[in-house]
């Protein structure tokens, strides 16, 4: 993959096509809706917060008049709201082009879903694992379909805890989060394993914004990590939302893109910087981390995935 300098800039007309982005009412996700609609895409905003939800879109709309938003309630971290979303879009959508899974949570304290799931494993990996399953069928019938999936830098500083995914015999709130994101990662690219094996259609990318000064850091629910994330990390060190967006859009609209890269930010420890080839740890590329992230998947979402095989 050569980027040679990549921005918005170059995202080409995207009339006709269909976005489903999660996260959309704020940070990274906002900025990829935004980019999205103003290029002629029909974009669902996939948000917990429906009246904030709205209240972004009208802005949109009212910066770039005609632009084609829908707003639409999904909580990640309850498997149920998950499959409330996907059965609304098979009543109202016959295609989805490309589905962004970039919606996250960050270093918060240890508390359970609904389905009794430590919250950041569910809302980061579990939820966006059932919906991209839930649309496969919906995703297979878009063109040049993409699933995308944000994971960090951070998930290189991570392990699985498939003996302890809820945390109960030891919780971390930055340990937690980092294993959500190693979990994105492995999840992206056995998603990518799993299609090839199939020759299908569907691609699986995988991107991250490298360090941007979002509303995740300074939201963190841990004072510690707020203050070190939101008010002493953002200023000094991350980039603009407007730059870290650029990974995922990259992955999401580019025709040069290739399915199963990581994109990342170019710059020194992929921090900053226009697009480029990042680096997957070896956990999220192992093909045995793979095969048990995604049984532990199934078994805790109830979602499968039809057609698709363990890749040889």
């Amino acid at each position: 993959m050569t980027v040679n300098g990549w921005s918005t800039a170059q995202i080409p007309d995207l009339s006709g096509r269909t976005f489903v982005v999660t996260g959309a009412s704020a940070g990274l996700g906002l900025v990829t809706t935004r980019e999205l609609a103003v290029r002629g895409a029909r974009v669902v905003l996939a948000v917990r917060d429906e009246e904030r939800g709205r209240r972004v879109a009208a802005d949109i709309d009212a910066a770039r008049p005609g632009v084609d938003l829908e707003v639409r309630r999904i909580d990640l971290a309850d498997l149920d709201s998950v499959r409330m979303f996907a059965d609304g879009m098979h009543a109202d959508h016959r295609r989805v082009d490309v589905l962004i899974n970039n919606a996250g949570v960050m270093a918060v304290p240890r508390t359970l879903s609904p389905q009794g799931h430590e919250v950041q494993f569910a809302t980061n990996h579990l939820g966006h694992f059932a919906l991209t399953g839930l649309l496969l069928d919906l995703l297979l019938a878009g063109r040049d379909p993409r699933v995308v999936t944000v994971t960090s830098v951070n998930h290189r500083q991570a392990k699985v805890r498939f003996a302890d995914p809820t945390g109960e015999r030891g919780y971390s709130p930055m340990g937690f989060y980092n294993t959500s994101k190693l979990a994105n990662a492995i999840f992206g690219y056995e998603l990518h394993r799993r299609l090839g094996a199939v020759a299908s259609p569907l691609g699986s990318f995988l991107a991250h914004p490298g360090y941007t000064a979002t509303n995740l850091q300074s939201s963190a629910t841990t004072p510690i990590w707020r203050l070190l994330l939101g008010r002493i990390g953002n200023p000094l060190l991350a980039q603009p939302v407007d730059r870290g967006v650029w990974p995922q859009l990259y992955a999401a609209t580019d025709p040069g893109a290739r399915p199963g890269q990581l994109v990342a930010p170019g710059g020194p420890g992929e921090l900053r910087g226009h697009p480029a080839p990042g680096k997957l740890s070896a956990a999220a590329t192992d093909p045995e981390h793979g095969r048990r992230l995604w049984e532990l998947s199934e078994q805790t979402t109830g979602v499968r995935f039809g057609a698709l095989r363990p890749a040889s």
